[in-house]
């Protein structure tokens, strides 16, 4: 397993699988925080109509990918600001939209474009260039940063909205900074786990931290974490067993997940607070 990894592909896709690994839980506990966990898997559909009409036009596909994505994020996002039923509503539409585009933009391309659709939509260990890697990077480092900048005020807004416009935090412009950093966060997931499962890796890590642990700081920390040793594991699975890597990460961290909800259930109820109860006599 390890002699694999002198070869350049897979020093790559190493590389992007920690990229994901890291950074997809970050984004993925404000998403969960704002009850946005579906945002990601709608961003990843449109996604997939930005990487239909570069594979039909020849273009480079990760940016416009991340355009689609960005677009289609900021969208949902400004609907759900007017109108919560709205926004679930676009964001169904998002995903029927994404995928029907995608599809129809690669029929119209050259017959061989069928391949490289599968790539994106399920992950790919050989095809993820040099100049891909390097926009991964620079997209991962662009998110840190705004995480660094803004990271404080994202996390007031989803705490209580009210509360943060009297602090007069911009809550608008945090709202839209985190949907497109979730676009961010699914173009870097693509190449690795793929357009229809980025989402999977943004929530699954989040939730399995989530039961063992009580605040956001470490919630974010361990998340993180969980879904670095799913990436990379499951990738080195991927690997040697000749499977696509996208469901092999999906999976090992759906595992992980069980793993810490039994570990939880006893621990829970230790450090459950005990009921006094107090019995008065009453005398006759």
């Amino acid at each position: 397993m390890i002699e694999i990894l002198q070869y350049d592909f897979a020093q790559r896709a190493v590389i992007a699988a920690v990229l994901i690994g890291l950074v997809a839980p970050i984004i993925g506990v404000f998403l969960v925080q704002r009850r946005l966990a579906l945002l990601g898997d709608g961003t990843g559909h449109v996604a997939l109509t930005g990487v239909g009409l570069a594979i039909f036009f020849n273009w480079a596909p990760i940016p416009m990918a991340l355009l689609a994505a960005a677009i289609g994020a900021i969208s949902i996002e400004i609907i759900r600001d007017k109108s919560k039923a709205a926004g679930d509503l676009a964001l169904a539409l998002m995903f029927y939209g994404g995928i029907a585009g995608g599809v129809m933009f690669v029929s119209l391309a050259p017959a061989s474009s069928s391949t490289t659709l599968n790539s994106y939509l399920f992950g790919s260990l050989t095809t993820a260039s040099n100049s891909d890697l390097l926009a991964l990077v620079l997209i991962s480092f662009a998110i840190i940063v705004a995480l660094f900048l803004w990271g404080r005020q994202m996390f007031a807004v989803g705490v209580d909205t009210d509360v943060a416009k009297v602090l007069k935090i911009p809550v608008r412009f945090n709202a839209i900074l985190l949907a497109i950093l979730s676009a961010g966060t699914v173009v870097v997931g693509m190449r690795v786990v793929g357009l229809l499962l980025v989402s999977a890796i943004m929530i699954v890590p989040v939730a399995a931290a989530q039961q063992l642990t009580k605040s956001f700081k470490s919630t974010m920390f361990y998340g993180s974490l969980i879904g670095l040793i799913s990436s990379i594991v499951g990738l080195l699975i991927s690997f040697s067993v000749d499977v696509p890597p996208g469901p092999t990460i999906v999976i090992l961290a759906l595992l992980i997940f069980v793993i810490f909800t039994v570990l939880a259930a006893p621990i829970n109820r230790r450090t459950r607070p005990k009921v006094v109860k107090h019995e008065h006599e009453i005398s006759p």
